[in-house]
């Protein structure tokens, strides 16, 4: 077993894995490229970086992923007035203005969201630590690297006692890891089916738009038949003339049968879009906000309501996620809770005039409450 990291001196995680993980790595890559679904799903790294070459997806996530990480970590007190518990706002603690020092707020927001979405789990590392106890500082640790070893799992996360945290194959001191995890199904596991339809449909849309004519086929009207091998000589010959010239020329045994068929009957326009509505529904984004709902025009209603939507139906899962993780006692001392305050999106929001006391969308949003 690895000797633990110390968190004294200067780091570095993100080092060159060692080389058996970079030939697993390497081997699983090679085997998602064959199409599998249940190899997608699992796949280090590989299923995350295929669902993001969709353009829906990468939208859908970017939205989540945006709102998420704008919004600024306060601290709250907790006492009881009598009816329910009442909130006391508090100076914040330095790491609630930059978790890690070496970066951003919002990237550290961002990344962690990000995991959550399509790993359904993610991990901080606790970097240094005040004198009281509590973390003064994290890293985040991207959580395809991360290994967690418990007896039995649920969903994303352990159901009893975690044995081991590695990360790239170095032990971890468990109370010194913050686990995120997720209330909805990870991404790459409940969208694997419609990730590769997309993909298949993206890449016979190409094919069609990457050819300079339209389909067809090379039909022989005479002369001795050509064999298997000579007919595909001749349809790979054609192709490449007309890629790469105007001109092509046939002899008088051959011609040229051009196919019928609608272009946007070939570049798949509907199912394409279809596709995206299915990307939209498991990413949990209004279809609308990604532009996949022909339908539906984009009005001041509609959009102050999606906004709405995106919030509750789509962001709130990892926003309370992240909330009560960073609330917990292995960050924050008892009776003290952590809130991303949304007033701050729905403030910088341009829908948002600053007058919307008692709106029935905004208002339950800006205190945090849910719509029902």
């Amino acid at each position: 077993m690895s000797a633990p990291l110390s968190h004294t001196s200067g780091m570095r995680l993100f080092g060159k894995p060692a080389p058996p993980a970079v030939a697993a790595s390497a081997c699983v890559q090679a085997t998602v490229s064959s199409g599998g679904l249940s190899a997608l799903a699992s796949a280090v790294g590989a299923g995350r970086e295929r669902a993001m070459s969709i353009p829906a997806v990468a939208r859908s996530r970017d939205l989540l992923v945006s709102l998420v990480s704008s919004c600024p970590i306060r601290q709250f007190g907790t006492q009881w007035n009598g009816e329910h518990l009442e909130e006391i706002p508090l100076a914040p603690e330095p790491w609630m203005i930059r978790p890690d020092p070496r970066t951003t707020r919002s990237h550290w927001l961002a990344w962690i969201c990000d995991d959550l979405i399509f790993h359904g789990r993610a991990f901080a590392l606790v970097t240094s630590r005040t004198a009281t106890g509590f973390p003064a500082s994290f890293q985040w640790l991207p959580s395809e690297y991360v290994n967690v070893q418990a007896s039995m799992f649920a969903g994303n996360a352990p159901v009893t006692q975690i044995e081991a945290i590695r990360f790239q194959g170095t032990d971890l001191p468990i109370r010194d890891v913050v686990c995120f995890w997720a209330t909805t199904e990870a991404a790459i596991r409940c969208g694997a089916r419609a990730i590769v339809t997309n993909e298949r449909l993206d890449l016979a849309a190409q094919r069609f738009a990457s050819s300079p004519i339209a389909f067809g086929w090379l039909r022989q009207v005479g002369g001795e038949p050509l064999s298997a091998t000579e007919l595909t000589e001749l349809a790979e010959g054609w192709a490449l003339a007309r890629d790469t010239n105007t001109i092509a020329a046939l002899n008088e045994y051959v011609v040229w049968e051009e196919s019928s068929m609608d272009p946007s009957r070939l570049q798949l326009v509907e199912a394409r879009r279809h596709q995206a509505v299915e990307v939209a529904r498991f990413m949990s984004v209004p279809a609308y906000l990604i532009n996949a709902d022909a339908g539906t025009g984009m009005t001041y209603q509609n959009a102050q309501q999606a906004s709405a939507d995106l919030v509750q139906f789509g962001a709130l899962p990892y926003l309370e996620v992240i909330e009560q993780t960073l609330s917990s006692d292995q960050v924050t001392p008892r009776g003290r809770m952590i809130r991303l305050d949304r007033t701050y999106w729905l403030d910088a929001n341009p829908l948002s005039t600053g007058s919307d006391a008692g709106d029935p969308i905004a208002e339950p949003l800006r205190n945090g409450v849910e719509i029902v």
